[in-house]
Order: C-alpha cells, then structure tokens, then sequence
C-alpha cells in the first residue's frame, strides 16, 4: 500500500515525504532482495543496495544518488535515522515491519535503515583531469573483499581513481561496499570491459601526460619497488590473484616492479591486497619528499 504523509514529531513538520508500507514479502519487497543477491538484476534497476551507518554516511556526502530509504517503522529510530529521512530527498520510501526489515539486513543485529543508491557511469574521461595522475588497475578481481580492501587503500592515499577489468566479481555487490568500509563512495571507481577501451585511455594519457607510465606489478623477481620513480603520472596495473597480469597488459607496461622478500621467507607472494597498499604507499612517499 502505498501513501502520502506529512511528517509530524518526532520528525520535523510540514516535511512531506512518499512511503509505501509493506506488510508481506510482495514485488516491491522482492525488489529489495534481487538488488541485494543479483548481479543482472542490479544493473537492469542500475541500483544496489547499501548497509551501515559509514556506508549510508558516505553515500550522502559524496552526493551519490538515493532512490529510497528502508526501514521499520514499528521500531525507535536514532536521531541519526530520522535526521536522514528528514533531510534526504528520495523518489519513495519503503517502510517494512520488524521481522521483513530483519530478513532483508544482512547484519545478525538488523540494521535500522537500509539505502537503495543509484549506480553511476564509467566515464574515464573524469581522469584526465587531475594534475599528477596515480591511478590503479586491477586486472578481473575474483575476490569481493580484495576488491573492497584495495577500495580502501585507494581512498586512504588518494589514488585518483581505480579501473576494474574484464570478468570480474561485481563492484556493485553488497560484500564489496561493505568491505570497503565506506571508501567505496569517495573513490571514483570504473568497470572497463574490454582491453581497446584501456589501451585508447593509455594513449590519451600519455598524449597529455609526456612522462606517464605504465607500471605492471608482479610477484616474480622484477625491478624492486623502491627503484621506480612514482614522482610522475603513473598508472599501477596490479594482476588478478591467481594469474597475475594477462599477456597484453604486460606487455603495455612500461615497467615490471615487484616487492622484495626476505631470502627466508616461506611465503611465495604477497595478498594483492597488501601488496597494493605497499604500492600506493611507496608512490604517496616519493611525492610527498618531492614537494617538501
């Protein structure tokens, strides 16, 4: 059922705001979990949803779009929950009872608002943009929280933004955004399906850029890390975790780097997760003597 209402204490008046009431698990709820375990269904709707305060916080600030608020209007909302719905303009609304909120959140304790968000473009052309370009690649992610963890590490050391190839797990998967502890929504992240797109987007750099390069990234003995300069326009391309960087991007790469390991050591690799964070923090170290 669907209806209009004005808001009254404890939210402020004279706000008026769409709800629609949902008793039972009906097409409207339906719509909810497909957003939440459908990948084809996602993009058909080009919406997903959002879980966590951070998540919802960030959503916000970053002015990503919100389509609708879900919550239970049988339980005390926080003053931070009402002030959102206060104060965040949505299309509509979902109000759902106690036990189909608890079946929907993905949290052992039910979260008390739940955010459906408008995806946004791949437009690479949003890169061109910055003044000293440190962008990454991540060559067909498999793993959701490695993509999450590398989306954090991005936003921690201000990478420009982070280019995900070919068959790769969803950015938009609720696993993802969770992981990513709220990044997710400050770093522009794009999907690139196919290599010409990314080889066309290396050409252009490097016609704006005269010494923008192409740093591969591998576990094998290559050039150590701390022998490249970062200091310029660089493009990190980091392998997927089990068979690193393809053929064709490798041979892009205007350099093979990899991290040193101890002569001791039993381990034949680093996560690439870790060893992506070791990369943006080398390059963020290089600049930051540079301009001091």
């Amino acid at each position: 059922m669907r209806v209009w209402i004005i808001k009254s204490a404890p939210y402020e008046e004279n706000v008026k705001m769409k709800v629609s009431k949902i008793y039972s698990k009906n097409a409207a709820y339906q719509k909810f979990e497909v957003l939440k375990s459908n990948r084809n269904k996602r993009y058909k709707y080009n919406e997903f949803l959002v879980e966590g305060v951070r998540n919802i916080n960030e959503a916000i600030r970053n002015h990503w779009e919100i389509a609708s608020f879900i919550y239970s209007g049988e339980n005390k909302l926080s003053g931070w929950a009402k002030e959102i719905l206060t104060n965040v303009e949505t299309e509509v609304n979902y109000q759902l009872t106690p036990q189909l909120m608890a079946d929907i959140s993905g949290k052992e304790d039910t979260s008390e608002l739940l955010a459906i968000v408008k995806m946004r473009k791949d437009d690479l052309s949003a890169l061109y943009e910055a003044e000293n370009p440190l962008i990454a690649v991540f060559d067909r992610p498999s793993n959701k929280g490695n993509l999450g963890t590398i989306i954090r590490s991005c936003d921690s050391f201000g990478i420009d933004g982070l280019i995900i190839t070919g068959h790769a797990v969803d950015l938009y998967d609720s696993n993802v955004v969770t992981s990513s502890m709220g990044s997710f929504f400050n770093v522009p992240v794009f999907r690139v399906s196919d290599n010409k797109t990314l080889f066309d987007f290396f050409d252009k750099m490097k016609n704006k850029f005269q010494d923008f390069q192409i740093i591969g990234t591998t576990a094998h003995r290559e050039k150590p890390i701390f022998q490249v300069d970062f200091t310029v326009p660089t493009a990190f391309m980091i392998g997927n975790e089990t068979d690193g960087l393809n053929r064709a991007f490798k041979e892009r790469c205007d350099v093979l780097m990899t991290i040193p390991m101890s002569e001791r050591s039993s381990a034949s690799s680093f996560n690439v997760g870790c060893a992506a964070t070791v990369f943006f923090y080398e390059a963020v170290r290089q600049r930051s003597i540079k301009e001091a």
